[in-house]
């Protein structure tokens, strides 16, 4: 890990600590991740590979009480997730490129309904913690996209931060949702 990672584990570490709810926890983590975004060699080379096939997950710590866990997602132009939603709270910054997010409610349990799209360049940062983060993230650029993503579980063992994806139909917004 590079020493700029470990401060960054720290940060995150101090926040968790505190044992806040679960969406102040991703505020605070949001606020601590930020100032990362900035730092030009907080990623190795091997850490912004991407895969044709689909987005790469690079998991750059996990901690050892499984509290929480940070990866470096990277995105080739056009890859993008399913529909899904998390364990557990969780905390995007792009650290290249652009990310587009479409958020999404349940309709009366069958359909989905577009709820929120969201365009975040290089250096935005959001977070969210469960119910509520139905959504959709893929690459809005012609270039690579890296972002990093806090978890509040640990992904070592889980392998993911996904609790299920969604293929129901997409519904047009509902008046007033």
């Amino acid at each position: 890990m590079s020493p700029q990672q470990t401060h960054l584990v720290q940060a995150i570490r101090d926040v968790v600590r505190r044992e806040e709810s679960a969406e102040r926890t991703a505020e605070l983590v949001a606020e601590a991740l930020r100032p990362f975004l900035a730092v030009p060699d907080l990623l190795r080379e091997d850490q912004r590979t991407g895969d044709p096939g689909s987005y790469t997950q690079h998991v750059l710590h996990v901690e050892p009480d499984g509290s929480f866990s940070v990866v470096a997602l990277v995105w080739l132009p056009g890859q993008r997730t399913p529909v899904h939603d998390h364990v557990a709270w969780c905390v995007t910054g792009v650290y290249e490129g652009v990310e587009h997010e479409q958020r999404f409610a349940v309709h009366e349990g069958s359909s989905l309904v577009p709820t929120q799209q969201v365009t975040n360049p290089a250096g935005d940062v959001c977070g969210f913690a469960p119910p509520g983060d139905i959504h959709l993230v893929r690459n809005a650029c012609a270039t690579k996209a890296i972002s990093l993503h806090v978890y509040g579980a640990d992904i070592g063992t889980l392998g993911t931060s996904v609790r299920r994806t969604y293929d129901l139909p997409v519904r047009a917004a509902v008046a007033g949702a």
